[in-house]
């Protein structure tokens, strides 16, 4: 009697939704990172520094905390702002609470430049989803946040 190769709905259902999932916010990140890629080259930034820009719109860091968000090492994070700081964009300010830290904060211009990025970004975007319903961006936005809040706090923000 030959044996029986049939298949386990349920898992290979799993499986595959799973991989369909993997391979959706794969191909969604490299399409955004083009875009975010694209941006940043016509404004000569590296992604790195569209990252430090974004990170500075809301809040005034200090070089570890910046680090931290990065995800780099201490001399590769004083690199970075060093260079920002030489294009006018940033500037680092004394620590209130701590007379050797230093605080990272945008200038004016780095504001500037940090508006005309988010607005691009936002057109962008805006043009990416535009076949979607106003239901449906809000379901994608709360789906990435809950995903986003997920890895935070799982350790890997």
């Amino acid at each position: 009697m030959p044996v029986s190769h049939t298949r386990e709905p349920a898992r290979e259902s799993g499986a595959d939704e799973l991989s369909g999932t993997v391979d959706a916010l794969v191909q969604l990140s490299f399409l955004v990172q083009g875009v975010l890629g694209r941006m940043a080259s016509e404004h000569d930034l590296s992604l790195i520094q569209v990252r430090l820009l974004g990170i500075l719109r809301d809040r005034r860091p200090g070089m570890l905390e910046l680090a931290r968000l990065l995800g780099l090492d201490k001399s590769s994070m004083t690199g970075l702002v060093s260079r920002a700081e030489k294009r006018g964009l940033v500037r680092r300010i004394p620590s209130p609470d701590d007379g050797r830290a230093v605080l990272v904060e945008l200038t004016d211009a780095g504001r500037e430049l940090t508006g005309r990025c988010t607005a691009e970004m936002d057109g962008e975007i805006a043009t990416l989803t535009a076949s979607l319903t106003g239901a449906e961006r809000a379901q994608v936005t709360a789906l990435a946040g809950k995903i986003l809040s997920n890895a935070q706090v799982g350790g890997e923000s």
